[in-house]
């Protein structure tokens, strides 16, 4: 497979990378190995430094940062700055926290005395995806090395200049070698790595293939396994929901991250009294979009990461309406170079199409009107997956009755499912397992070792 950087916008290659060798990597495995054995010893406070001084270079390098994004994968430039910060803090957060997050927990065990203590366990792999090339990296590898873990990341083949840069800001930040090490390697050749007896765990944020292809290798080698998968959020706008607000943040949820996005807002689902009102706003909301170059300020809407992302999600469509849905808004590719889909609304979808239980990633909205509440709940939860959703109400109560019911890992009242360091992240069904970020985010791959004291005269 081919590492290189594509320009989404242009649909032209701008740099190719050679894959690293076998023996490449297993110097690099070698060298996280080795630089684990040091790096457990070292304390927070060391571990602490090395994160603040990468999330300043990130800040200081944000302009840099960003265009590496938009560049690779169509992000909005805005966007890709926002991105930038957001990580920066992540990687601030765990180095201020983490020592509070990992003290010992002392118990109250009916004889002796114990306490567990939270160890690192060695190093660790993970699998990042190309929509998110700072973020998701840093929620997976800031908290792991402030446990004391080793990092070892295969990026997405589309972002290879992005998992390069990473690098490059450990490496200025005057991290130990090995203490992250970016791998220029397919995805075949990552799952057999799962294999390697030096690698104690892994993460994967991806697809529901790739995340089952990784999680096999990791159950047959007993490894520690952390996925966040596919998602298709639902967004259910109640009687009593303010529609103009509700849809602000339709076009939002929808629209964020170009569509491409596992939280973004993808099913829209409305009970019928105010069903044919917000429809009509919302897709009066989303023709009016501008759709253009990603680097440019006025655009709303830029291409998808790839063609063959866009290919993918326009077979979608006409497969959808092949199948009986209705078009009520775009449906096709603009007339222009590039990786782009039109801001798309579909209706009338049915369980016996395939479109009803597929991720649609990338500008397209699936709109449903359904009697009442109780038939909303139950549409969002036909579905193989379960990662946010969100739900538009006056009344607040009535919303965390209704979060109660769906069954996802995030649910957000009166806002799309969105992210911030302090908030866990993660899902239930096909959209995976484990959580990331927050203090739930750093007690994945630790080992949580109980040690107890015991006075002569105790029991057996």
């Amino acid at each position: 497979m081919a590492i290189q950087t594509v320009n989404p916008n242009t649909n032209k290659v701008v740099k190719s990378f050679e894959e690293m060798s076998d023996h490449a990597v297993d110097a690099a495995v070698a060298q996280a190995a080795s630089a684990y054995t040091n790096w457990r010893k070292t304390s927070y406070k060391q571990r602490s430094e090395v994160l603040h001084k990468v999330a300043s270079l990130m800040r200081a390098k944000k302009e840099h940062l960003a265009t590496l994004i938009t560049l690779e994968m169509g992000k909005l430039f805005a966007q890709a700055e926002g991105e930038v910060v957001l990580s920066a803090d992540i990687f601030d957060y765990y180095a201020t926290h983490a020592e509070k997050f990992l003290a010992d927990k002392h118990l109250s065990p009916e004889y002796g005395q114990a306490f567990i203590r939270h160890s690192p366990i060695g190093v660790l792999f993970g699998v990042e995806p190309w929509n998110f090339p700072l973020y998701q990296v840093a929620r997976f590898a800031a908290p792991n090395i402030m446990i004391g873990n080793t990092i070892l990341v295969k990026h997405a083949s589309i972002v290879p200049q992005c998992g390069i840069a990473i690098e490059d800001l450990f490496k200025e930040a005057g991290a130990p070698v090995g203490l992250y090490t970016n791998l220029l390697i397919s995805g075949k050749r990552a799952s057999a790595l799962v294999a390697d007896e030096r690698i104690k765990g892994v993460s994967l944020t991806g697809s529901e293939a790739a995340g089952a292809s990784l999680a096999s290798e990791a159950g047959k080698h007993l490894k520690k396994s952390v996925l966040e998968l596919g998602g298709s959020d639902a967004f259910i706008i109640l009687e009593d929901a303010d529609i103009d607000k509700a849809v602000e943040w339709a076009v939002v949820g929808r629209l964020n991250n170009n569509g491409e996005c596992c939280v973004a807002s993808k099913r829209f689902i409305a009970v019928e009294a105010i069903a044919d009102e917000f429809l009509s706003k919302f897709k009066a909301k989303l023709a009016a979009t501008v759709v253009g170059d990603p680097m440019d300020p006025k655009t709303q809407l830029g291409p998808l990461s790839s063609e063959a992302a866009a290919v993918q999600l326009f077979i979608q469509v006409k497969k959808a309406v092949a199948e009986g849905a209705s078009l009520v808004l775009g449906g096709k590719r603009p007339d222009r170079a590039g990786a782009f889909m039109e801001p798309t609304i579909l209706t009338d979808i049915k369980p016996n199409m395939a479109v009803y239980y597929e991720e649609l990633f990338g500008p397209v909205a699936a709109f449903y009107k359904v009697k009442d509440e109780a038939a909303a709940i139950k549409l969002a939860n036909d579905s193989p997956f379960g990662l946010g959703g969100s739900v538009f109400t006056e009344d607040v109560e009535r919303g965390k009755r209704v979060a109660e019911q769906i069954d996802s890992g995030m649910v957000f009242i009166n806002h799309p499912t969105w992210t911030q360091a302090d908030l866990p992240f993660g899902g239930t069904k096909g959209s995976g397992y484990g959580r990331e970020l927050s203090e739930l985010g750093i007690d994945e791959f630790v080992n949580k070792k109980l040690i107890r004291t015991s006075a002569l005269s105790d029991p057996f």
